[in-house]
């Protein structure tokens, strides 16, 4: 990731290098020289905001993903300094003979920068519509994540969970601590029969796949007591008797083994384990809340506690990660917006580059809900760690374009042909590398590089087609 990003700030520099030598008829170091002045802030804005895009995902609650962003933070702010240290440093030793630039090429960015120049009000009411129309459907998109389908059935884990979960039993499990609200109070009849009904309920579960409870042990020793009679198994109707029951059990394990796995100490409390099938977080948070319901409905005032696993705080941690995910997303996208409103010293431009900074994310994730519709753990990432790689088209057209205005006193209009001319040339080169890293390097979460490569083209097609119209309307 930080090489994929710090190619990028390579890529201006040389441009502009390549494009005094070879257009300007500058010498090598006159040509250097320029080009630092040229591209020093815009490389060091577009370093800065990627930087915090990047630190943004600090809001979120998986540590792992803190890491990748401090790291990334840190790796690109040191891109930035040899990119303007080392680089040119380099280029002033190394001998540099641009070649001449085809006309096919030169042509291409004319064409197209008189091509917006001359469709500006079409495009900018048609890219208004489209980013309407695509932006419509992110409400289909849902919360929703698979852990195992992180890893496809190249994975041995995978291939292994799958036949555990079609041959053996389930991976996921919820656990439940039902108290009976006094000490020795497990031999209660009453509190065993409600017991016995939940995990009644709970086998009726599509989704379960095998219940374990202490009411099992209580049944098979009440038929072992009666001579095996299958009449017998059932629940000891008194409490002594099946304290009585639980004492012979507990007397006959072998030495070093106890019931503390199934109940407390003082028997005030016994444990329900679930094992279900592989579910997705919705349907085991649906699972959990129709059990939740259950115990309300039908259970001692006692036994009202949540489910507790790790698949409970998996199922959960994806809620909580992409609320602090956006919150954070969006305290960069402000800290973000000021910074280019002071650095490129107008306001006007500086709400005009939220434009394009907000409408690729928002259209990433309509084509996603289009396409896919459920947003994973790996996914509520994106926002913020998108957000300053987006921002950096923008940065460096609208720097290239306020020069033409306030350096060299073109119209709007030509200003847009010069930053085409100027900044095209860069931009593309930049999209062919960020592209292939992503889309080919997530191999754990794969969602994350194919949400990229969606999202950056989007970028690319409204700073080509979005941004210069309300420049040249205003």
């Amino acid at each position: 990731m930080i090489l994929t990003l710090a190619v990028a700030d390579s890529v201006h520099f040389l441009v502009t290098l390549r494009h005094e030598m070879r257009d300007n008829g500058r010498e090598k170091y006159e040509a250097i020289v320029e080009s630092l002045r040229v591209n020093f802030q815009p490389i060091f804005l577009t370093s800065l905001t990627t930087a915090i895009g990047f630190l943004s995902m600090n809001f979120g609650d998986v540590p792992p993903f803190r890491d990748l962003g401090n790291i990334v933070a840190m790796g690109v702010m040191i891109a930035f300094i040899l990119s303007v240290t080392l680089l040119p440093a380099l280029m002033a030793i190394l001998p540099v003979r641009p070649r001449p630039q085809t006309a096919k090429t030169i042509q291409a960015m004319d064409h197209l920068g008189e091509f917006v120049v001359r469709r500006r009000q079409a495009l900018l009411w048609g890219m208004g519509s489209v980013i309407v129309l695509v932006v419509a459907f992110v409400p289909r998109n849902e919360l929703n994540d698979d852990f195992v389908k992180y890893f496809d059935e190249s994975f041995a884990f995978r291939r292994a969970t799958d036949f555990v979960t079609e041959n053996l039993t389930g991976l996921y499990d919820i656990h439940y601590s039902l108290s009976a609200g006094e000490s020795e109070g497990i031999s209660d009849p009453t509190f065993l029969r409600t017991v016995e009904e939940f995990v009644q309920w709970y086998q009726q579960q599509p989704e379960v796949m095998h219940v374990s409870t202490i009411t099992d042990t209580f049944k098979r020793l009440n038929k072992n007591m009666h001579g095996d009679d299958p009449a017998y198994y059932r629940l000891p109707e008194e409490r002594e008797l099946a304290a009585q029951y639980l004492l012979l059990y507990e007397m006959s394990l072998p030495y070093g083994l106890d019931l503390n796995n199934q109940i407390n100490i003082d028997k005030s409390a016994t444990r329900v384990a679930i094992t279900t099938k592989t579910l997705s977080s919705n349907d085991v948070l649906a699972l959990e809340e129709r059990a939740q319901e259950w115990l309300k409905k039908n259970g001692l005032p006692s036994m009202q506690v949540p489910g507790a696993s790790t698949t409970i705080m998996f199922a959960n941690i994806g809620f909580r990660n992409i609320r602090g995910m956006l919150f954070g997303a969006t305290m960069a996208l402000v800290l973000i917006s000021i910074i280019l409103i002071v650095a490129l010293r107008s306001l006007k431009f500086g709400l005009i580059s939220l434009i394009p900074n907000l409408a690729p994310t928002a259209m990433a994730f309509g084509l996603w809900g289009m396409l896919v519709g459920e947003v994973g753990l790996g996914l509520s990432v994106v926002a913020g760690l998108t957000i300053g790689i987006v921002v950096d088209d923008t940065i460096h057209y609208l720097s290239k374009y306020l020069r033409a205005r306030r350096e060299k006193g073109l119209s709007p209009e030509e200003a847009v042909r010069y930053a085409f001319r100027s900044v095209g040339l860069a931009l593309q080169p930049s999209y062919w590398l960020l592209l292939p890293p992503l889309v080919f390097r997530c191999d754990l979460i794969p969602t994350i590089g194919h949400f990229l490569a969606r999202k950056i083209p989007n970028s690319s097609l409204l700073r080509t087609y979005k941004i210069p119209t309300p420049k040249m309307t205003t």
